[in-house]
């Protein structure tokens, strides 16, 4: 008897992954769409991480001393965290006015995957962070940046990159649900921005006095972007890597369960 019981709740379970896979692909493509309808957002969030990238190289380069090397092959990991803290900015802002606009609660009465509403802000999330990244790596190839990563170390960039992203993604999420304004739901991204200014991502921390360089050298952004760094110049990356990806894990983790709570919480 208690097989014959358990066995069709088995099967519902299994039947429902495939379901929600599908409500997922469905509402990322409806986001996409709204993407592809406002290209500016992509634009707009491109356009700052830029603009700090000819400021630094162009304005304060020849002013920082970093060693040897090329200033733009040393400020781009940095760029490219500011480029993924602008980015999420916008998951903030589109989850936040699905909610306002009441299309969250409508699609949580048709017969859909509660998780889908989210993972389908966190997946176009990723898509139009990846196209402002590929931008952001491609302007500074026309500015002198050179690699020496091999395919190995790029596949390792990306890894990183990747998964701090979807980290931050899931950060965002939290704000979106929670906020109570669209200024009060963009907001939340500034401290992510101004976050890469206190580590190694600009300049050395060796340059930086006793306190601040303490901060710096202890914070995620810094072992992160010196992982990309090592990896991208092809050089010795040793347990600068490992930190990184603890950092990244561990922070998405910490969003992942945040927001998901928070989600609940907002449909109870």
């Amino acid at each position: 008897m208690t097989a014959t019981a358990t066995a069709p709740t088995a099967t519902v379970r299994t039947a429902r992954v495939p379901a929600a896979i599908a409500d997922t692909v469905a509402l990322t493509g409806r986001s996409l769409k709204h993407i592809t309808r406002s290209l500016d957002t992509i634009i707009t969030t491109t356009i700052m991480p830029i603009a700090f990238l000819l400021l630094f190289v162009f304005v304060f380069g020849g002013a920082i001393d970093i060693g040897t090397g090329e200033y733009v092959d040393y400020l781009l990991p940095g760029i490219l965290i500011i480029t993924i803290a602008s980015g999420v900015s916008y998951t903030t802002y589109r989850l936040f006015m699905d909610i306002q606009g009441g299309i969250v609660e409508r699609f949580q009465s048709m017969p859909i995957a509660r998780s889908a509403v989210l993972w389908a802000h966190v997946l176009t999330s990723l898509v139009a962070l990846a196209i402002s990244l590929a931008v952001v790596i491609v302007t500074a190839f026309a500015i002198g940046f050179r690699p020496h990563a091999n395919a190995l170390e790029w596949l390792g960039v990306i890894g990183i990159l990747g998964t701090f992203a979807l980290a931050m993604t899931w950060l965002a999420i939290i704000p979106g649900l929670l906020a109570s304004t669209p200024d009060g739901a963009g907001a939340f991204a500034y401290p992510l921005i101004f976050l890469p200014f206190i580590s190694s991502a600009f300049v050395p921390t060796e340059s930086m006095p006793g306190p601040l360089r303490a901060f710096a050298e202890n914070q995620p952004v810094t072992s992160i972007v010196d992982a990309l760094r090592n990896l991208l110049t092809g050089q010795p990356v040793g347990d600068d890597i490992w930190v990184a990806l603890a950092w990244c894990v561990g922070l998405l983790a910490i969003a992942y369960v945040a927001a998901t709570a928070a989600y609940r919480r907002k449909l109870s």
